[in-house]
């Protein structure tokens, strides 16, 4: 039998300790790899930046993880019951793959607003699947985490994606601001 622990984010979540066996480790290998990043970019990291890198490193793992055995993320994903097989084994081949190198756009900060567009549209669409499959009463794994995510509960499912979909619009906001900001700095200077 597990034990559980009780968290406060709007409303109550019991999360398995497997959960936070799993999650803990995979975090401070996050913050690690964020610690030597800022090392060696020698730079000052700000808040988004770090934002940024932890969502990076997020797609980055679960993208790596999803591509070792893409057969198995087929059948997560044919678990929604949305989708033909053979769409499901094509996504199951090139999805992880678009995370990876979505994170990587993150973190290398070239095609930055499109990787970052990208992943708001996937965590998007994962969010609303996972929504439509629980109202249809489907039990399903969502597969993002491989192994580590198949005991997850759907409230942590839920609160995890939309943790990640708040952070990304933000990122996608503050990026379009800065981006009109060093336009009109562009136009500024010519005339």
């Amino acid at each position: 039998m597990s034990r559980y622990i009780v968290i406060s984010v709007p409303s109550v979540l019991l999360v398995s300790t497997t959960f936070w066996a799993i999650f803990w480790p995979v975090f401070s290998a996050i913050l690690a790899a964020i610690a030597v990043i800022a090392i060696i970019a020698g730079r000052r990291l700000t808040l988004w930046r770090i934002v940024d890198l932890i969502i990076a490193a997020v797609f980055i793992y679960a993208g790596a993880i999803k591509a070792l055995d893409p057969v198995q993320f087929a059948h997560d994903i044919d678990n929604y019951k949305i989708l033909p097989w053979t769409v499901g084994v094509g996504l199951a081949f090139y999805l992880p793959w678009l995370e990876i190198f979505c994170g990587l756009a993150l973190i290398l900060r070239r095609l930055y607003l499109g990787g970052l567009s990208i992943l708001t549209a996937l965590i998007a669409v994962f969010l609303g699947a996972t929504i439509a499959a629980k109202f249809r009463g489907l039990d399903i794994t969502c597969g993002c985490f491989g192994h580590a995510s198949q005991h997850w509960n759907f409230s942590v499912h839920l609160a995890l994606d939309l943790l990640l979909l708040v952070a990304l619009i933000f990122l996608l906001l503050r990026s379009g601001r800065d981006f009109r900001s060093a336009w009109q700095i562009l136009n500024d200077q010519e005339t």
